[in-house]
């Protein structure tokens, strides 16, 4: 596969330039000269074959060419409404999120947990942009403002919807279906109140235990985006 980049510019067959950090590394890094070939995307579906025509200092000029149709995205949307970790933390769990094909990510506030831990909003895309351009994605990830528990809970009533809890009921015993939206809440340390699992419960989420062991806020998300979305 060839090198592929990101256009903040919607990519519609026209010329299109590259600017900021995808210029800087096509030029620098890259070292792209007049003629090399690229795959560039918007994060709006589909993917263009591209020519280099010029190049500036900070600037890369391409010429699109073939257009191609291309989703690496899941069967169904699927939502994480999570309690943000903090630093490189944060950081790995969006990336792999974005791997594992996770259609948007909603930041938790709960009572245990606050909206500070959040990236700024242009951070967390970078995330996205990086981890997409790696896996092959043509859609970008989307991530919601900090949203909280009680708000998040009641909201969509017809996805399947999953709580990450201690004394859950076993993964393995859980409604998955590939073709069924869905979202999945993780809590912060410490876990989710026992007024918000219950509050959970009673708003048509199923309760799910991830084992006898204790797992970080990314490990706990991971391991069950991967139980509903590997097969």
């Amino acid at each position: 596969m060839a090198d592929r980049y990101f256009s903040d510019e919607p990519l519609h067959g026209d010329p299109v330039t590259l600017r900021g950090s995808e210029a800087h590394h096509l030029l620098h890094v890259m070292r792209a000269k007049v003629g090399s070939e690229i795959i560039v995307f918007d994060g709006r579906g589909g993917e263009w074959w591209a020519e280099v025509t010029q190049v500036k200092r900070a600037e890369v000029h391409l010429a699109l060419q073939k257009h191609r149709p291309i989703e690496r995205e899941l069967l169904a949307p699927l939502t994480l409404a999570v309690a943000l970790p903090k630093g490189d933390r944060q950081r790995w769990l969006v990336e792999k999120a974005v791997e594992l094909g996770v259609t948007r990510i909603v930041p938790l506030l709960t009572s245990r947990s606050t909206a500070s831990a959040a990236e700024p909003p242009a951070k967390l895309l970078r995330y996205v942009i990086e981890a997409s351009k790696q896996c092959g994605r043509n859609r970008l990830l989307e991530i919601e403002s900090p949203r909280p528990w009680p708000e998040v809970a009641v909201g969509d009533p017809l996805a399947r919807k999953f709580l990450a809890h201690p004394g859950g009921d076993p993964v393995g015993e859980a409604s998955f279906a590939e073709n069924s939206a869905a979202i999945l809440a993780i809590g912060p340390e410490g876990g989710f109140t026992d007024d918000e699992v219950a509050w959970g419960r009673e708003h048509g989420w199923q309760v799910v235990g991830l084992g006898e062991r204790i797992m970080r806020i990314e490990t706990a998300a991971l391991a069950l985006i991967a139980r509903l979305t590997i097969r």
